[in-house]
Parts: structure tokens; C-alpha cells; sequence
């Protein structure tokens, strides 16, 4: 089942529940990827979908983040939930040991040595965690490890 398929069902279900919240987040995930339908002028591969869900939870994160900083608690309650939703479209997340190994396999697959060489082993490694694992967290690994 595609993504957009996969949001129209949920959505029906959260009518009949009235589920306000999820509801309101489903109609945007559903917009953004319907969006990008349009501008890509196909239907969406999966790996185009982990791009929009992507997005859409790193857009979340960075608020979540400056409304926290802000002491903006009900603010950032309400993203939070909106994560917690979003999470459900996307595929099973890595666990630090899993991201720490593909590092270290990208890192000799590269044969990277120093920091500078960040952007070779980022891009060993973004494909294959892509919709898995936060890429901050991806590229701060690499970073400690090429620091080492």
C-alpha cells in the first residue's frame, strides 16, 4: 500500500473516531506528498515518500526544539503528538549500535581519516539510513568518530 493510500484509509478512520489531532496531521503529511507528486510529475517511489515523511519530522523537530528553548510547553506538547503520529508512517527506526556500524563500515569503506572527510562517509551512509535514523544524529557519529 503506498503512502498516499495508506493516509486516506487512516484519515477516513480518524473521521469516525473524530480524532482532531491525528486527523489534522494526516491531511498535512497528505498535502506535502501530494505536492510533491505534482512537482515530480509521477507517482512517489517509496524512497520519494521516506523523503517527504522525512521532511515533515525534521520540520517538527526543529520546532519542537525552538519552543522548548522558548519555554513554550504547550506549544511543544502538541508537536510532540504530532511526532508521535508521524512516526507511525515511517519505517522501523535504527538503534544507536546499528548507525554506529554502518559508520564504521562507511568510514572504511571511504577509508576517511579526518573530519574533512565527513562529506565522503555522509554520503556512504545517508542512503542507507535514510527514514531509519535522524541525520543529525547520523552525522554527529561520524563526526566523533572521525575525531577519533
Amino acid at each position: 500500500m503506498s503512502l498516499l493510500e495508506q493516509l486516506n484509509a487512516d484519515m477516513k478512520q480518524a473521521m469516525k473516531d473524530k480524532n482532531k489531532d491525528a486527523l489534522s496531521v494526516i491531511r498535512m503529511v497528505k498535502s506535502s506528498a501530494m505536492n510533491e507528486q505534482i512537482n515530480l510529475g509521477h507517482d512517489l517511489t517509496e524512497e520519494e515518500e521516506l523523503t517527504v515523511l522525512s521532511r515533515e519530522v525534521k520540520q517538527r523537530n526543529e520546532s519542537l526544539s525552538e519552543y522548548e528553548k522558548g519555554d513554550r510547553e504547550d506549544l511543544a506538547a502538541g508537536i510532540r503528538l504530532e511526532l508521535e503520529i508521524l512516526n507511525n508512517y515511517l519505517p522501523q527506526q535504527l538503534s544507536d549500535e546499528e548507525v554506529e556500524a554502518i559508520v564504521k563500515t562507511a568510514i572504511e569503506q571511504t577509508g576517511a581519516t579526518t573530519p574533512r572527510d565527513m562529506g565522503k562517509v555522509m554520503g556512504v551512509v545517508t542512503p542507507q539510513v535514510k527514514g531509519k535514523a535522524d541525520g543529525k544524529t547520523v552525522a554527529d557519529k561520524v563526526k566523533n568518530m572521525l575525531n577519533q
